[in-house]
């Protein structure tokens, strides 16, 4: 374990010192997490809404100039997200049923022809000399990489990183496998009582060469971007419990993105 993932432990045990939050604190928290998350994810693939205006959609208004598909992403992702946690305290294993599920819910108005469907024929990752299986192996690969990874031996930082880079080299859907990667992924940390990671646009150039470097072996990096974006999470619940600084410890040289 690095020093920066144990700074986090020493965080996440910090702020788990603070429980039961009040109801206003732990409501206004949820709601704060499910925007920004919700702004972030779509941002990094290249939704136009700002998160103000990510906002506004997902509080019912309409915001002019921005395209209507930009707006059926926000309330799309926004309710996958709400499926997400309510998987989070369910007894049943992470399932490549749970994992379409979602899917289904981050392309429902967006995307509905493909929504919940493994694609059925190759694709190509722009910007990227990966090269996804056959779609005939999708689903084994899917299911060997779900079963695998809730077995694996390691920190659940380091794990759900590893899962997360796994998947994207699958690339088991049409469109929507950033997004639905990233709300797994924020599923595997939740139930290993960690808070989400949030991975901003401007973490996209760190975040599409982890990701390529995965493809090679390497998971240093992907580790390290995840890391990074639950710090950030940790950040947003130390200012608004007061919790002052986080520990020196935590910003070692050279990790951040």
């Amino acid at each position: 374990m690095t020093p920066f993932i144990a700074s986090l432990d020493q965080r996440i045990n910090r702020l788990n010192g603070q429980q039961p939050l009040p109801v206003e604190t732990r409501r206004f928290l949820a709601e704060a997490l499910r925007t920004r998350i919700t702004y972030a994810s779509n941002a990094i693939e290249g939704n136009h809404l700002t998160l103000a205006e990510t906002q506004m959609v997902l509080s019912g208004v309409a915001v002019g100039g921005k395209p209507l598909r930009d707006h059926l992403e926000a309330i799309d992702h926004a309710e996958a997200w709400d499926a997400m946690i309510q998987a989070v305290n369910s007894p049943e294993p992470i399932t490549s049923f749970l994992l379409r599920s979602l899917h289904g819910l981050v392309l429902r108005r967006s995307q509905p022809e493909y929504a919940g469907q493994y694609r059925q024929g190759p694709v190509a990752i722009a910007g990227s000399p990966r090269v996804p299986p056959d779609p005939i192996m999708v689903p084994s690969a899917v299911d060997e990489l779900l079963t695998t990874s809730q077995h694996m031996d390691a920190h659940p930082v380091v794990a759900g990183a590893i899962m997360h880079a796994r998947l994207m080299r699958i690339h088991p859907f049409v469109d929507g496998n950033g997004r639905t990667g990233r709300l797994l992924l924020n599923l595997w940390l939740l139930r290993h009582h960690y808070v989400p990671t949030i991975l901003e646009p401007d973490d996209r150039p760190a975040y599409y060469a982890a990701l390529q470097a995965a493809d090679g072996g390497l998971f240093e990096p992907i580790i390290k971007v995840v890391a990074h974006g639950i710090s950030r999470t940790l950040s947003l619940y130390e200012e608004v419990l007061h919790l002052g600084p986080e520990p020196p410890a935590s910003r070692p040289p050279g990790l951040h993105l």
